[in-house]
């Protein structure tokens, strides 16, 4: 009877060591959405001759702040997610963690809310940037800055990916919470 008990009890332990080992894989995933998301949008600029050589229309990322606050929140989270590494290779190495696990979602909610905000709104600048809005005399610019728009546009697809690394990591962790 003690040997079928073994067996119940070894894959569980198996399925939490692969249920650790795929949140270490979405947390490194995570890292390289976020980090590319702000190196993308902090080094978009571009400048556009008016008239002359000498005088240029320049549009840079830090020129409104939606951005800069995109690109300095997608930076925390990719420095949280670095710093989440250590109790996700703890989770690997011991799998009956609880407590560690719950402290996990409860800064990874936190994370992608402000990831969420930074996201949304440079999701709304983007888009005045491609639609603009007549009404209030904002006029569409991506048609003469088509570099920086498409820049903005790719910086926002790699946040997103990482909200959806998010939620799959809360799910993941509550999943495994659930089991105990």
């Amino acid at each position: 009877m003690a040997g079928i008990e073994l067996g119940a009890k070894a894959p569980k332990a198996g399925v939490s060591r692969g249920v650790a080992v795929l949140d270490f894989i979405l947390r490194i995933v995570g890292i390289i959405a976020t980090l590319a998301s702000a190196i993308a949008m902090g080094t978009t600029d571009e400048s556009l001759p008016f008239f002359t050589q000498f005088i240029r229309f320049k549009a840079q990322y830090d020129d409104l702040p939606t951005f800069t606050f995109f690109v300095v929140a997608n930076s925390i989270v990719s420095a949280y997610l670095v710093l989440s590494l250590a109790l996700s290779i703890f989770h690997i190495l011991k799998s009956g963690a609880q407590k560690s696990r719950v402290v996990l979602i409860f800064f990874d909610a936190g994370m992608l809310a402000f990831l969420t905000a930074a996201a949304s709104a440079a999701s709304a600048i983007v888009y005045l940037a491609h639609k603009g809005n007549t009404r209030t005399n904002w006029f569409a610019i991506c048609q003469q800055f088509n570099s920086f728009c498409q820049r903005t546009s790719g910086s926002l697809i790699g946040s997103f990916g990482g909200m959806i690394v998010f939620i799959l990591l809360i799910l993941l962790s509550a999943v495994t919470l659930s089991r105990r």
